[in-house]
């Protein structure tokens, strides 16, 4: 049976990982060939974006932390039975805007739960179901916070107010970036990381470097 690649971005709002993943997506299909599934998380089904809109709208008040959780995990169990796995079962690359490693530095640094609580949902919930490859960006932090900031506060309306998590003070979004270095020392294999503030080409051909050399291994 075919099973596909599972690649997977994360960082901070503001760090550059929605432009690389579709600059990603177009070198894969252009240069490639390969057919690819682009979803993100929270959101990528219909019951997902229900969620997202929670979680993200800053009108949303007083959600608890393991509330917050649970909710992201919900998105992500209907996201990998609805978009995930049907697309690696087919031998498709599936691209993912954040996955539990976003949970584990948002909700379990940022929220300060702890990675233990979140891994065992991981396990739970997922069905321990791993990227096979993660891209992590992680430029200055002080710049991409402030990229973050006022890239939201321009956002149009039609997209709606996501703006909830961008409310929150400088220590939680550095406890989110701690742990983000937290998970790449970690698991090296699987996380790689591009770190400082680079040109969007260099990054772009820097994660195409390591796409390369991870498909060619799975081809062997």
């Amino acid at each position: 049976m075919p099973h596909g690649f599972f690649l997977t971005f994360e960082g901070l709002d503001g760090s550059g990982k929605s432009t690389q993943l579709r600059k990603l997506e177009e070198w894969l299909e252009a240069e490639r060939g390969e057919e690819v599934v682009i979803t993100r998380q929270p959101g990528g089904t219909h019951i997902g974006d229900r969620i997202r809109k929670l979680l993200l709208d800053s009108k949303t008040e007083n959600l608890a932390a393991r509330a917050e959780l649970g909710l992201m995990f919900s998105d992500r169990a209907q996201c990998i039975a609805e978009v995930i796995q049907p697309a690696l079962a087919k031998g498709k690359i599936v691209l993912c805007d954040r996955y539990t490693d976003s949970t584990e530095a948002y909700q379990g640094g940022g929220r300060q739960l702890g990675s233990e609580v979140v891994l065992e949902l991981h396990k739970a919930m997922c069905g321990g179901l791993e990227p096979d490859l993660t891209v992590m960006l992680l430029p200055d932090f002080d710049r991409s916070l402030e990229r973050a900031r006022r890239r939201n506060a321009r956002k149009p309306s039609k997209k709606g107010d996501e703006n909830r998590f961008e409310r929150e003070d400088e220590l939680f979004y550095r406890r989110v970036f701690d742990k983000y270095c937290e998970i790449a020392r970690r698991e090296p294999l699987r996380v790689v990381v591009i770190d400082g503030d680079q040109e969007i080409q260099d990054v772009h051909r820097r994660i195409v470097e390591v796409v390369r050399e991870r498909l060619r291994e799975r081809q062997d």
